[in-house]
């Protein structure tokens, strides 16, 4: 039975994915060190000092213990190193606009539309809308913005949810080690339509890749200033379509034009 966490960041499949999951099970186990004591040690003094154990002794005058205020605070200040530690290493060795080794990385440009995903290959020459489709086991360079209200892309599978901003870009590179279909969502509300910001990511073979790109080109639809225009108004599609040609420098154009 599919269980909803197959498709989610405990079941990544990729690099970037993988290693995240590591950090959130490492700093899970760290606070789990305070924690768990705190939780047992709250049970046995309630226990241990319940009115019918005679033998607990009682001191109305206690106020201060070295060794006790020595574990209290050390245990804590560990936990926040730790932490920290774990934060600042992985903040830089998974910094999203960092490449990934693996060879070039195909170039996806990303705009978030109202309400819906737009996809350009631009050295392919072809783009996509609500589906996005990647040659599996080769580095992924996204570069995106908003046409809109600012956004967030995010394929949880695969890693890094990144922020789309009108007027600027961002980057992040994820990589699909193998071949598959991965959800991808927007985690940002923007509109009515929010909920419908949902698309694939397919994952398949170079060699299938090359024909589907192949085959995008041949079903026709250009991407120019007129199909932008029409595409960018605000509304659902009800399936994912392809443009086989794109005009050079739309994404760049798109950028100039949204309002700041």
């Amino acid at each position: 039975m599919h269980s909803l966490w197959q498709s989610g960041v405990l079941d990544p499949q990729g690099p970037v994915g993988a290693a995240q999951k590591l950090i959130l099970l490492d700093a899970t186990a760290i606070m789990l060190a305070i924690v768990v004591p705190v939780i047992l040690m709250t049970l046995g003094i309630a226990w241990w000092f319940r009115s019918g154990n005679t033998r607990a002794r009682y001191w109305p005058d206690w106020e201060y213990s070295g060794p006790v205020e020595l574990v209290v605070w050390s245990i804590p200040a560990l936990v926040v190193m730790f932490l920290g530690g774990i934060a600042w290493i992985s903040s830089h060795d998974l910094d999203p606009p960092r490449p990934l080794p693996g060879g070039k990385p195909v170039e996806i440009q990303v705009v978030a539309l109202d309400w819906k995903w737009l996809f350009i290959y631009p050295d392919h020459g072809v783009a996509s809308v609500n589906r996005v489709v990647v040659p599996a086991g080769v580095p992924l360079r996204f570069t995106i913005t908003s046409a809109s209200v600012m956004n967030s892309f995010f394929v949880p599978q695969l890693g890094s949810q990144i922020y789309a901003m009108g007027g600027m870009t961002t980057q992040v590179n994820l990589k699909a080690d193998r071949p598959g279909t991965f959800p991808g969502l927007s985690a940002q509300f923007s509109g009515d339509g929010f909920s419908d910001m949902r698309f694939p990511l397919v994952a398949m073979p170079q060699a299938e890749f090359d024909d589907w790109v192949t085959k995008t080109k041949g079903a026709g639809g250009n991407l120019d200033a007129a199909g932008y225009s029409k595409l960018s108004r605000p509304g659902t599609i009800a399936e994912p379509i392809t443009f086989g040609t794109i005009t050079p420098n739309v994404f760049d154009s798109i950028i100039r034009n949204t309002v700041k």
